[in-house]
């Protein structure tokens, strides 16, 4: 398994992440508990050592899980999770619902430390590898959050500071105020638009980027077809880059590279995944998995190595096919 640095923090991590989205069930069908430790279990076996995951997957349930995986294995594990998406107080900008409850963007200091207990009980542990902001928020000032952080960082509750689904203004004011180690971002070779704006900025100033959504929620794995369908509260019923029309270009692209997948004993999931971290500026690949196979097709892919022919290959044919995509 490849390992990177994150940033410039002197901590090196799988370049295959596991995302954990999915295993606090919602928006995904239901969790299943026996499922979700075997894949973290097989994960960390096949050398995945960078586990992802948040309280808001599933109110909690998603970091419970995390937590009860790795427990005696601790030692093993660049553990990242998030702050900023709250259900404990009203403050700042209503986002969602999930489950009945008001979820809210908010990142004020009081939230922050908060979060951070609730958090490491959750996760069974005494500090982070990696805390992230989960969505940024308009209502607090980036110096508040920032200070947070780096207080966090003193007390040796975190030890590196990340933020997810933000834009470069931001990026750069949180710099203002302090080492910014990782950006989290939806990066995959259907939806690349942070090649023209962000991560010139993070590899400018030595930031690592987490994609996620590597897969594009399993779209790319060459296993969706036109024909399934979707049940329950399956986001991606809703989703236009599911429609029925999007899955056959999707699926053409996926034979189009197949030949190379072939070629190499590989799926072509594990070749995206591969194509994907050969990109510039793109350090980790998270991937979902709600069970030991999955989790360790996934973690395979961190041993692939492309050529640079390869490589431009697969962008060619992703620009060839997704620029006829509707994504929204």
């Amino acid at each position: 398994m490849q390992t990177r640095e994150i940033g410039q923090s002197g901590i090196h991590a799988s370049v295959i992440g596991l995302g954990t989205w999915a295993m606090g069930g919602w928006m995904w069908g239901g969790t299943d508990e026996k499922a979700a430790i075997e894949a973290i279990h097989a994960s960390l076996d096949c050398g995945v050592s960078l586990i992802d995951t948040a309280p808001a997957y599933g109110l909690g349930v998603s970091e419970e899980l995390v937590g009860k995986a790795i427990k005696g294995k601790r030692d093993q594990v660049v553990l990242a999770t998030k702050c900023g998406l709250v259900w404990h107080t009203e403050k700042g900008n209503h986002f969602f619902d999930e489950n009945g409850k008001p979820v809210h963007r908010y990142l004020g200091a009081d939230a922050i430390h908060y979060e951070v207990e609730q958090s490491l009980k959750r996760l069974q542990t005494d500090y982070l590898d990696l805390y992230i902001t989960h969505w940024q928020d308009p209502t607090t000032p980036i110096e508040e959050t920032m200070d947070a952080l780096l207080a966090l960082k003193k007390a040796g509750k975190i030890r590196a500071i990340g933020i997810s689904n933000a834009n470069q203004a931001e990026l750069a004011a949180y710099q203002q105020c302090g080492v910014v180690d990782a950006v989290q971002e939806k990066y995959n070779l259907i939806e690349r638009q942070v090649e023209e704006n962000l991560l010139p900025q993070t590899i400018a100033t030595q930031v690592s980027c987490l994609s996620y959504s590597s897969l594009a929620m399993g779209l790319l794995s060459g296993k969706v077809s036109p024909e399934r369908t979707f049940s329950g509260d399956d986001q991606r019923i809703t989703d236009p880059m599911f429609t029925v029309e999007n899955r056959r270009w999707v699926q053409q692209f996926c034979q189009s590279i197949e030949p190379i997948a072939r070629q190499k004993n590989i799926s072509v999931a594990q070749l995206v995944i591969a194509a994907t971290l050969q990109q510039p500026g793109i350090t980790y690949s998270l991937c979902g998995a709600r069970n030991a196979t999955q989790a360790i097709e996934n973690a395979a892919a961190g041993q692939v190595f492309l050529t640079q022919e390869e490589v431009k290959f697969i962008d060619a044919k992703s620009h060839e096919f997704f620029g006829e995509l509707e994504l929204v």
